[in-house]
């Protein structure tokens, strides 16, 4: 008889399926309920970016583009990027990517040798140790904690790092905490990975969604553009998930390797997607301004709203997540889901998702209507009297 699992790779087998996915499946058969699980904006790709692409599209630009993408989004990519202080070549040192997904596969898989270690902080976006362990690395959970407000800091770091450290996964406005970090508090953690020569991948997806001042990239600071590898996209702040644009930054010499894992692997991101990113980068900043300042106002009430059910929370100053403590429950992250979930129609999502430092916590995503927002938190009001 033949036996499937004999031929199967032991290092894929050995990852667990996402643990947001069993919540998104048991929200999927409930059609009334109310979804703070999804981290993807409610809102459409702004019209003008799809009238570029359909514009692109009836003019016959369907062919693949060069591997690293077509060179007028790259110099649009460098020109965007200033705004941070950031500095590359759109000729060698910007790639564009199927989504910040591939960004991050390609970067790890170029960078990580069998056994290397990666530090990365906890609670974390659920791809990170997966594909660190696709590469063959090690993934090292570095645990933060509410109080703290989960920023990461040089002392966490100092005690999960050793001769066998290679990199840093940095995440900030982070998934699924939605706190960010100053540039000050950003420096320690830079200093410590010059300390110990280690590469920084920094995932700035959420870099638009800063609601205190200008997004801070650890790249930007000294020493250090040379040895971080930036991870980001068009998904959140453009509203373009399905497009599937991303770009991965960085020295020309680590991205020449990168950009070798892109060509055999995909060849080039989508033509049409590319297209329509151009367009957002030209003239969507102002849709884009619109939706962050709805997210802002969303975030305004919802936090104060979990501090009133009773739940702490360190207050998200970025991204469209709010992670209060549910521990005063007594209910573990994954039954109070499931119970919320089955007895009030309210999808969230449980910490213990992003790692163990999150078991005690909820994930919830404002990227969902005001009103919806307010219903879904009257009825977890409603389901946490009786504890």
């Amino acid at each position: 008889m033949f036996d499937a699992n004999k031929f199967l790779s032991t290092r894929v087998t050995s990852i667990p399926v996402s643990g947001i996915s069993r919540f998104f499946d048991l929200a999927a058969e409930r059609k009334d309920a109310i979804s703070l699980s999804v981290g993807e904006p409610d809102f459409v790709t702004p019209e003008k970016i799809r009238a570029a692409a359909i514009a692109a599209i009836n003019a016959g630009k369907t062919s693949y583009s060069a591997n690293p993408g077509f060179i007028e989004l790259r110099k649009e990519i460098a020109k965007y990027l200033t705004k941070f202080d950031l500095e590359y070549n759109p000729y060698d040192e910007i790639n564009v990517t199927a989504g910040g997904s591939e960004a991050l596969d390609i970067a790890f898989t170029a960078i990580l040798d069998e056994g290397d270690e990666i530090l990365i902080p906890e609670p974390a976006f659920v791809s990170y140790a997966p594909c660190a362990l696709l590469a063959a690395g090690k993934p090292v959970a570095v645990p933060t904690s509410l109080e703290n407000g989960f920023k990461l800091t040089a002392a966490d770091l100092e005690k999960y790092v050793t001769p066998k450290t290679k990199a840093l996964l940095f995440n900030f406005p982070c998934n699924p905490t939605g706190v960010a970090m100053t540039r000050e508090e950003m420096q320690e953690v830079a200093d410590f990975a010059i300390k110990h020569d280690l590469i920084v991948f920094s995932d700035e997806i959420y870099a638009e969604l800063t609601y205190s001042g200008k997004h801070c990239s650890i790249a930007s600071l000294p020493g250090m553009r040379e040895r971080t590898i930036l991870l980001s996209g068009f998904s959140k702040a453009f509203a373009m998930t399905g497009w599937r644009i991303g770009y991965v930054c960085a020295e020309r010499t680590l991205l020449k390797e990168i950009n070798k894992c892109h060509q055999f692997r995909l060849m080039c991101a989508p033509s049409i997607g590319q297209l329509a990113a151009i367009e957002a980068l030209q003239h969507g900043e102002d849709d884009m301004k619109a939706m962050v300042d709805e997210y802002h106002r969303r975030r305004d009430y919802i936090v104060p709203r979990f501090r009133s059910i009773g739940f702490d929370i360190a207050e998200p100053q970025g991204a469209f997540y709010a992670f209060p403590s549910i521990q005063k429950t007594g209910l573990s992250s994954a039954d109070f889901c499931e119970q919320l979930l089955l007895e009030k129609d309210v999808a969230i999502v449980p910490g213990s998702a992003f790692g163990a430092s999150g078991e005690g916590f909820v994930r919830c995503s404002y990227a969902n209507s005001m009103e919806k927002i307010k219903l879904a938190l009257d009825r977890v009001e409603e389901f946490v009297q009786k504890f």
